[in-house]
């Protein structure tokens, strides 16, 4: 049957619309099995739920559970429930500090709310003719709202409802979990009323486009050969950049989706560039070369032999399983993984690449732990420390060591390992995200 549609229609951008409809209905019906029961009337309803105006009504309802945005609130905790922004860069002032008013109009756009309608954004980010839907439906564009329906009326208010993805609504608020600065706005910082609080957000779209720049310099091919031809005192055309000391800062742990789109395409990783006073390096630090761990090299330290002995007398003596005994069990933890944290502070500040010596015996976990200025001279190491889950088996190997130092006179097996691992991990984090990484 042929369809009629408004003068006003781009017939091809209906068409756009539809193929992305027709697409989504195929992937659902794919995953059909015919050998289940109800398989035809289960066929039928994906049909009929993805027939134009059936899903796009579904789509206007859905798309206020999400917000695109500039600069996002979850980035701060994953349990804040205030208010995230969309701030594009033309909208801000100029000044010469870095920031997302750099950007320009290629700025990533990232997005917050329910992941399960994620789908909606999808459609808003598909292009025709080299323009969104979500960019058409911000400019109110009549042939977009034809697009979506027949009736004018109700494609110009399915139009509004999805340019209502960039709003943050009515109520505005930050939260108890959110970051919050008191800024001094007057003369007198002892009179509180000349105090701002102010409500800094992540930006989102800045930290985004930071790490795809980022990984261009390190990762890319022309990257590597600018690196090779650096190593080999060869021109380059091409110039090799650095990011010494960098870190990655881990949101959302295994659900990164939970803070945002953008941060789950980028695996939870955020960097951090250094910002430190110069190395303090000592004269007695060596390459723990010709072992096979650490570890031993760290439990020999005296403090940490003093530690390790408080903290076995104390389990020895049988305290009561309460809050105090937990509180003073843990305190003590909190002094082995300092001092862990000092000793691998010290190995990190060697010069790079000692870890690739011949006489270097490390576990691959420990090489890529505490020598991570390698990874600016040495790709496929880099690649490795982004890749490879060094920091658990690192966990792992300090709460077998601390096992082995209090077997005999204690009963310690698999579930006290378990637990050492898990308060490393709990109450430090800088084995994950702290310490010099990538």
């Amino acid at each position: 049957m042929e369809r009629t549609m408004p003068d006003d229609t781009d017939s091809t951008l209906r068409d756009t619309v539809e193929a992305f409809i027709d697409e989504r209905c195929q992937a659902k019906l794919d995953k059909l099995r015919q050998d289940d029961d109800g398989y035809h009337e289960k066929r039928a309803a994906v049909v009929e739920n993805h027939r134009r105006e059936n899903w796009l009504a579904d789509a206007t309802r859905r798309v206020a559970q999400l917000q695109v945005v500039t600069h996002a609130l979850k980035a701060t905790h994953p349990d804040a429930r205030g208010t995230s922004l969309f701030a594009p860069p033309e909208t801000l002032p100029a000044h010469p500090a870095v920031g997302t008013h750099v950007l320009g109009d290629g700025a990533p756009r990232d997005v917050v709310g329910n992941a399960a309608a994620l789908d909606v954004y999808k459609f808003l980010q598909t292009e025709h003719d080299g323009r969104s839907m979500l960019d058409r439906a911000l400019a109110g564009e009549a042939a977009f709202a034809a697009a979506l329906s027949d009736d004018p009326a109700q494609g110009q208010a399915w139009m509004e409802a999805f340019a209502g993805i960039t709003r943050a609504g009515d109520d505005q608020a930050s939260h108890t979990r959110a970051k919050q600065v008191y800024w001094l706005v007057g003369d007198d910082p002892t009179d509180d009323r000349g105090f701002h609080l102010l409500a800094p957000l992540y930006a989102t779209s800045l930290a985004h486009a930071a790490f795809r720049a980022i990984n261009e310099d390190r990762f890319s091919e022309v990257a590597k050969a600018a690196r090779t031809a650096r190593r080999e005192r060869r021109y380059s055309a091409v110039e090799s950049r650095e990011y010494p000391k960098l870190a990655v800062q881990k949101f959302g742990g295994t659900k990164p989706q939970n803070i945002s789109q953008l941060n789950s395409e980028r695996r939870g990783g955020n960097y951090l560039l250094a910002s430190l006073p110069p190395d303090w390096r000592s004269a007695d630090v060596r390459a723990p070369l010709h072992t096979d761990s650490v570890f031993p090299l760290f439990g020999r330290r005296r403090p940490v032999r003093s530690a390790v002995n408080v903290l076995l007398r104390f389990l020895r003596s049988e305290p009561k399983p309460n809050v105090a005994t937990r509180r003073h069990r843990d305190e003590l933890l909190a002094e082995l993984t300092d001092a862990l944290l000092v000793f691998a502070a010290e190995l990190s500040a060697l010069p790079p690449g000692w870890s690739a010596h011949a006489d270097c015996r490390l576990v691959e976990a420990e090489c890529l732990w505490l020598d991570p200025d390698r990874a600016a001279e040495d790709a496929e190491f880099a690649m490795r420390r982004a890749q490879v889950d060094w920091p658990r088996e690192v966990r792992e190997r300090f709460a077998a060591w601390l096992n082995a130092q209090l077997q005999g006179p204690l009963p310690v097996a698999d579930p006290e390992r378990r637990f050492w691992a898990e308060r490393l991990e709990v109450e430090m984090d800088e084995l994950e995200e702290t310490l010099p990484h990538v």
